[in-house]
Parts: structure tokens; C-alpha cells; sequence
């Protein structure tokens, strides 16, 4: 399965990509994150997800040195937060038109490109995190209209979603949505229903947190007992079954698992290879599903 494909903003990616966050563990080896990159594009890896905010853009400038463009792997970033290095947490909310506006223009920077392929904009209405306050309480539909001009303007290609709602995503629908990136795991399946209409509407499904236990107190796939017994079984380990169950889910999930280790990099490309039998993906469809909504800040 490691070489099975779904589609992405037309393009065709490996299901299984990276999820840059995790480099920022890097910032003092800077050519072990560039190497880090370079190895997962060796391992197939033709899906990258990034933003400005990680790790104050070194991410951004990671990538921009270990991608060629002969490499033809498609960079997604977001926009709906700015890095904040001095603040309580590294970020801090850019949820107002204006802002989306200029985190474009820096991820278009950092990335040095003419074009982001991607962007997803980065809502706070469902799943652990923080919630919108003040000025940043934003309407839906004042953010696509300065997400689509800049589509219209060919400073991004396509728009996506992140932590919205199924109501959000049906009143977006119209603006050409090509990808949804929730909170969502074997654990924590509260978004089932906008899974299923993703699936219906060809948009690509992209959990973060893929295996629960973002935050304290939320739950965990690697806690699960039948999610052990299944790793035995199968001589992988309770990260990887977690990581399989998503691609078995729906044939329109991507994965975009993040780490800065290269050892953790193969094992998580190479959950592409796990098949399940039907009673093993029975026993794991039973797991009981625990909200994740645990706001923070």
C-alpha cells in the first residue's frame, strides 16, 4: 500500500506524506532536518504539510532548501495563525481577512514560490486548541472571499479547510474545497459524518493528531488494548495500527504523520504495507470513540 495513491487538488500524492511541525526539534541541526526531508522523498513522499508558524518559518526554510522542483512533491501550507515567538504559546491568532492575506504573502516568501499550490485555512471551531476571541471571531464567509480572490489573483491555487464544522464545510462547498484537515483518529471519531461527505464530494481527508492524545486528557490510540493486541499480532507497533486504521477508513484520507527522526519516518511510511483481515479491522472498528473537544488558552 505504500505506493497507493488518492487525489489532491488534482494532483495525484502517495497517501502517506509528511507533516512538517516536528522539524523544528531541528533548529540547531539544520542540515539533519534538510537530510530528514531528503529521506522522505527517497521513501516516496510527495506530500509535504507546512506553515509559516512552524517553528517561527523554519520549516518553510527547511523545505525551500531540500525540495527540487524534479522532486514534484506538492507543499501544502495553512494560514489562520501567525508565529509569535514571544507569547504564551509560539502563535498567535491571524484570523482577520487582512491577516490571512499577508500569512500568504509570507509563506509565499519563505517557500520562495510564485504560487502555493495548497492553503488551508485554519479555522477554530471544533476539535482541542484554542477558540477564536474578540476580533478574531471571523465569519466563514468573509475568509473565503479573500481566500478566493487570492485564488483568482493565482497567489494560491486551492483552498482548504481546517477545524471546521460539518455545517462550515457544506456553506464552503461552493468555493471548490479540496482538502479537510480535523482532528481525527481511531480514537476520537466525532467527525464521521463530514468524513463521509468529504468522500462523497472528492475532497481529501487529512487528520492531524492521527493517533488522539494531542492534549492531557484526551484520549490515545497507543492506550487502546485491543489496539496492542493487533500490533502483536502483527508484529508492527500500536502507532503504526493506529496510523493503518486511517488509511483503511476511506479511500480519500491522506496521512501527514510528522517526526524528526528517520528511524520514526520509515516506520511511519512504512505503514503502507499493514493490511487488515476482516475480523482484525472489526475488532478495531469497536474501539469506542471519546470526544476530542478540549479547548486550550
Amino acid at each position: 500500500m505504500t505506493t497507493a495513491t488518492a487525489s489532491l487538488a488534482a494532483n495525484t500524492v502517495v497517501r502517506i506524506g509528511y507533516g512538517a511541525l516536528q522539524l523544528e526539534r531541528l533548529r540547531d541541526r539544520r542540515a539533519d532536518a534538510v537530510a530528514l526531508v531528503r529521506r522522505a522523498v527517497e521513501l516516496g513522499v510527495n506530500h509535504v504539510d507546512t506553515a509559516e508558524f512552524y517553528g517561527f518559518g523554519f520549516a518553510n526554510d527547511v523545505i525551500r532548501e531540500a525540495l527540487r522542483p524534479e522532486d514534484d512533491v506538492l507543499v501544502v501550507t495553512k494560514v489562520g495563525a501567525d508565529p509569535d515567538p514571544g507569547g504564551r504559546l509560539p502563535l498567535r491568532l491571524a484570523q482577520r481577512p487582512e491577516q490571512l492575506r499577508a500569512s500568504v504573502e509570507d509563506n509565499l516568501r519563505s517557500l520562495r514560490v510564485d504560487r502555493l499550490v495548497v492553503v488551508n485555512l485554519r479555522r477554530l471551531d471544533t476539535g482541542p486548541g484554542l477558540r477564536a476571541d474578540g476580533d478574531q471571531v471571523v465569519d466563514l464567509d468573509d475568509q473565503l472571499a479573500v481566500m478566493t480572490a487570492l485564488r483568482d489573483e493565482g497567489k494560491i491555487g486551492a483552498i482548504g479547510l481546517s477545524s471546521v464544522t460539518l455545517d462550515g464545510l457544506r456553506r464552503a462547498l461552493p468555493a471548490d474545497i479540496v482538502c479537510v484537515q480535523n482532528a481525527y483518529s481511531l480514537v476520537s471519531r466525532d467527525d464521521e459524518d463530514m468524513l463521509q461527505l468529504c468522500e462523497a464530494e472528492g475532497i481529501a481527508w487529512v487528520p492531524f493528531f492521527p493517533l488522539g492524545g494531542a492534549f492531557p486528557g484526551l484520549p490515545k490510540a497507543v492506550d487502546e488494548p485491543a489496539v496492542h493486541a493487533v500490533a502483536v499480532s502483527l508484529g508492527v507497533t500500536p502507532s503504526q495500527v493506529g496510523l493503518a486504521w486511517l488509511l483503511h477508513r476511506a479511500p480519500n484520507v491522506l496521512l501527514i504523520p510528522g517526526t524528526a527522526d528517520s528511524a520514526h519516518l520509515e516506520a511511519n511510511m512504512a505503514v503502507g504495507e499493514i493490511t487488515f483481515d476482516a475480523a482484525t479491522l472489526a475488532t478495531l472498528d469497536a474501539i469506542e470513540s471519546r470526544s476530542n473537544e478540549i479547548p486550550i488558552g
